[in-house]
């Protein structure tokens, strides 16, 4: 395995990959806000993971004997970001669902998450420089 290819980076890659994807929906989202009957896309990703990662199945015959124990479990692929589009509400006349004041949240708060995906990789990347020049 490859300093890089463990299972936390791939998650924060998936995340950073994620942000990006978010990013350019709520854009479109934005760019839309006056076309009749648009409906806005979202981006799901986090809530994917935190669902895969409850159903980690232990893999090895190990005792677990606290609940602080790490999981060990097969299931260590990353999951793809899924976009959807919530056909469901309207909030002008014209048919169209998106909120500008929303859109724009959305964006601030994808924004911080971007940032803190990339600072955490940045911190481990650091770290892995620090073990391999041991200074």
């Amino acid at each position: 395995m490859g300093l890089l290819n463990g299972v936390s980076f791939q998650r924060l890659q998936g995340g950073i990959d994620a942000a990006n994807d978010r990013h350019v929906v709520l854009a479109n989202n934005v760019a839309n806000q006056d076309i009749p009957n648009f409906k806005r896309s979202d981006v799901s990703f986090e809530s994917i993971l935190q669902q895969q990662e409850g159903g980690l199945k232990p893999t090895l015959n190990a005792k677990v004997t606290d609940n602080r124990h790490f999981q060990f479990g097969t299931n260590t692929l990353v999951p793809a970001a899924v976009v959807s589009t919530d056909e469901t509400t309207s909030m002008n006349n014209n048919g169209n669902n998106v909120d500008i004041e929303r859109e724009m949240s959305l964006a601030a708060e994808n924004q911080l998450r971007y940032n803190s995906y990339v600072g955490q990789l940045n911190n481990q990347i650091s770290m892995l420089r620090t073990v391999i020049e041991g200074r």
